[in-house]
C-alpha cells in the first residue's frame, strides 16, 4: 500500500521518501507538505508495538496546512476493523494536518481495486487528480 501511494505522488511530481515505523523520526514529518502513514492493526484495535514510539512523537509536532491520507490493514474478525486507521487519523486531525480522504483500511492484503485507490491517494496527497483513463 505504502509503494501504491508513493507511486502515485511521484506521477503527481512529488518527491518520495518513504520510511519503515520502525526507522522513522516522527520530528522529520514538518519537512514534508504531504504525508501518508500507515499501520496494520493489533489485536482488538491496537497500533503495533513497533509503531508506539513514532505515535507518541507526534503528539510533538504541528502538522497544520499538511495533506494527510492514513492507511492500514486488519482482521474483520476483530470486533474493530482497522482500529489503528481510526488511532492514527484522529492523532494527525489534533495536530492539524487535512485528510484528504477517509483512510484506507483493507483485509490482509490490498486487492488490485484497493491498489489503484491507493495510488491515487498518492495524487491527492500529491496536489493533483489523475486523469481518468
Amino acid at each position: 500500500m505504502a509503494e501504491a501511494i508513493a507511486a502515485g505522488a511521484r506521477e503527481a511530481g512529488a518527491e518520495v521518501v518513504v520510511r519503515d515505523a520502525y526507522d522513522a523520526d516522527a520530528s522529520e514529518m514538518d519537512q514534508y507538505e504531504g504525508i501518508a502513514i500507515g499501520a496494520y492493526t493489533w489485536g482488538d484495535g491496537e497500533l503495533p508495538d513497533e509503531f508506539i514510539d513514532f505515535y507518541e512523537a507526534l503528539s510533538n509536532l504541528d502538522l497544520s496546512g499538511r495533506k494527510a491520507v492514513v492507511f492500514g490493514s486488519g482482521d474483520s474478525l476483530y470486533p474493530i476493523f482497522c482500529g489503528a486507521v481510526d488511532t492514527i487519523e484522529a492523532k494527525l486531525k489534533e495536530i492539524g494536518a487535512e485528510l484528504v480522504l477517509p483512510g484506507l483500511k483493507v483485509e490482509f492484503d490490498p486487492s488490485k481495486d484497493q491498489m489503484i485507490e491507493c495510488k491515487a491517494a498518492g495524487w491527492l496527497i500529491a496536489g493533483s487528480v489523475p486523469a481518468v483513463k
